[in-house]
């Protein structure tokens, strides 16, 4: 053990099971570790560096920004926050932004959305909100409790009321849980990343969208994960051809400085008003103009080679050895293996390729503009792992 690691086990809460890689540079989607060993990231901090590591027009609209103001508190006006709610409503077709700095932050703001306007519109005692078996909404207590995976919820009850888990692609299903209580709100992934890499059925997502259009339930469709790019659409619900009353995101929208975003449609874009939510750091003029660069840099071009990228993958590793099944959507990959998967990527760890995990399954989140030369070297890589 080093003595990084040995600090960190000492300083750090235990949280993290760390592989024992200290990655100290890198550029694009490669990446060195101390020892001068060379990875290629198909990883991107979990979907966070969505044009890659050190990326030069990204550090060049961060950095000045960090040479005008770094700070200042959401009493006062700043143009970058600004301009990106104006470049994501545009982008959209939503009303409102509220910016965070996380996915589980962009969550909550959602839910407080959806309570207030079913409380205001249908009586305070309609505030359960219906979400999928086998989602991921977050670690706080209520994205906790929003989350349909009773995994996460062990030694942290009671978690916050009023949130029930119906299962996904199942809409008679939803459709009886909604009906089973007042429900303020309908939350759903289009692809569920943290269950699996699995995209709902199109079917499934386009009765459930007008099942609470019909019913005045809020619809909210979190794109921590999804969003940004990473499935071949600005944002995963685009590819369903639905319209949501809210959309959350995160991750990738900063590109590796903390920022969420919680988007409002027509229906709900005025029911927060003056002190109904708030965040110190929200919408941080450094973080924000860091956003712009990459949103406007997220053209049909890329999203087309995203979409490009995904094909030329799941050709590539469907039907391989050793490989059951390939899941997700654009650059969000679920590969079901026959060993365990965490061998799978320590093997590809040992050969030059960090990926992730996601239940049983190994899953990719590749920057969205990785050359296509380092992505085919990546997949034999992982294909040679996964070999039986």
């Amino acid at each position: 053990m080093s003595n990084l690691q040995e600090k960190d086990t000492q300083y750090i809460a235990g949280t993290y099971a760390r592989f024992p890689v200290e990655i100290v540079s890198g550029k694009g989607s490669e990446v060195w570790d101390v020892n001068g060993k060379r990875y290629i990231d198909m990883g991107s901090g979990i979907g966070v560096t969505a044009f890659g590591i050190a990326d030069d027009q990204w550090i060049d609209a961060v950095t000045a920004q960090l040479h005008a103001v770094q700070h200042m508190s959401n009493l006062y006006y700043t143009e970058p926050c600004v301009r990106l709610a104006e470049m994501l409503c545009n982008r959209t077709g939503m009303k409102k932004v509220f910016f965070s700095n996380s996915g589980a932050e962009a969550n909550e703001c959602a839910i407080k959305v959806a309570r207030k306007y079913a409380a205001e519109k249908h009586g305070e005692d309609c505030y359960t909100i219906v979400t999928l078996e086998k989602s991921f909404h977050g670690r706080t207590l209520t994205t906790l409790a929003a989350t349909g995976q009773e995994v996460f919820h062990k030694l942290f009850t009671p978690l916050t009321p009023g949130f029930v888990h119906a299962p996904a692609n199942d809409f008679e299903a939803l459709k009886a849980c909604v009906e089973a209580q007042k429900t303020a709100a309908i939350m759903i992934e289009c692809v569920q990343g943290e269950g699996g890499v699995i995209a709902l059925d199109p079917d499934f997502v386009q009765k459930t969208a007008a099942y609470a259009k019909e019913h005045d339930i809020v619809l909210i469709v979190d794109e921590v994960q999804t969003g940004n790019g990473r499935t071949g659409a600005l944002y995963a619900y685009m590819n369903y051809g639905i319209e949501p009353d809210v959309v959350s995101t995160a991750k990738g929208l900063g590109g590796g400085l903390p920022l969420g975003a919680t988007m409002m449609g027509e229906k709900v874009q005025n029911v927060l008003g003056r002190s109904d939510h708030g965040s110190t750091f929200g919408g941080n003029p450094v973080a924000t103009a860091g956003a712009c660069n990459l949103i406007s840099r997220i053209d049909d071009a890329l999203l087309a080679s995203v979409r490009e990228k995904s094909d030329y993958i799941r050709k590539e590793l469907t039907g391989a050895s050793g490989i059951k099944s390939v899941s997700g959507m654009g650059l969000m990959v679920g590969i079901e293996v026959v060993r365990p998967a965490a061998e799978i990527v320590k093997a590809c760890m040992e050969a030059g390729v960090l990926c992730l995990t996601a239940k049983d399954k190994v899953r990719l989140l590749p920057a969205l503009n990785i050359p296509t030369e380092l992505l085919r070297e990546a997949i034999e890589i992982i294909k040679t792992a996964c070999k039986e």
